[in-house]
C-alpha cells in the first residue's frame, strides 16, 4: 500500500501531528509533505490529510486538495484547533472537511489541541462574542503535546489496519 501524509500547517501544530502519524507507520510505502509541495495526487492508495481548523472551517489550501483526491481512494483526515476535544467549532471544520470528499473513502478522523497564535488570541479577547472561546484556546499553549501525539500514532495505525481490512 502507498501511503500519502501531508498537510497544511501555519503555526507547525499539523506538521508536527503529521510527522508523528508518518513516523509510527510500518508495512507501508509511505511519503510525507506539505499540500504545497504534493505534485500529483493521485498515485497513493491512501491519504492521511491534516489542517489547522480556522474559523470552525477547512482552510481553503486543504479544501482544495481534498477535492483532488481522486474517487474511491481512502482517506482519514486529521486537524489541529484550539478547542476542546470534541468542541463544537471543531467537529464542525470536520464536517465540513467531510463534505469535500464525496466519493472517496474516509476512514476516520482525529483532531487534537494546538497552540493558537498569540495575536489571534489578543484580537478575539477584545471581541465580546469570541472571548469565551478565546479563554479556552489560551488553555492549548502546550499543545499538541506528547500525550496528543501518542493519540495521532495509535489512530493512524487503526486506520492503515482498517485500509488494509477493505
Amino acid at each position: 500500500m502507498k501511503v500519502l501524509v501531508t498537510y497544511y500547517s501555519q503555526t507547525g501544530n499539523t506538521a508536527k501531528v503529521a510527522q508523528a502519524i508518518y513516523d509510527r507507520m510500518g508495512f507501508v510505502e509511505k511519503e510525507i509533505a506539505s499540500i504545497k509541495e504534493v505534485r500529483d495526487a493521485g498515485d497513493y492508495d491512501m491519504y492521511f490529510v491534516g489542517f489547522p481548523v480556522q474559523k470552525h472551517s477547512v482552510p481553503t489550501e486543504a479544501e482544495k486538495f481534498l477535492k483532488q483526491i481522486p474517487e474511491g481512494k481512502k482517506i482519514a483526515i486529521f486537524g489541529t484547533h484550539g478547542s476542546l476535544r470534541g468542541g463544537e467549532l471543531a467537529v464542525t471544520a470536520f464536517y465540513h472537511a467531510l463534505s469535500c470528499t464525496t466519493k472517496r473513502r474516509v476512514l476516520g478522523t482525529f483532531g487534537c489541541r494546538g497552540r493558537v497564535k498569540g495575536s489571534m488570541l489578543d484580537k478575539l479577547m477584545n471581541r465580546p462574542q469570541d472571548r469565551q472561546w478565546a479563554l479556552e484556546a489560551q488553555s492549548a499553549a502546550s499543545h499538541p503535546d506528547d500525550a496528543d501525539l501518542e493519540d495521532a500514532q495509535k489512530w493512524a495505525w487503526m486506520m492503515l489496519l482498517k485500509a488494509r481490512a477493505e
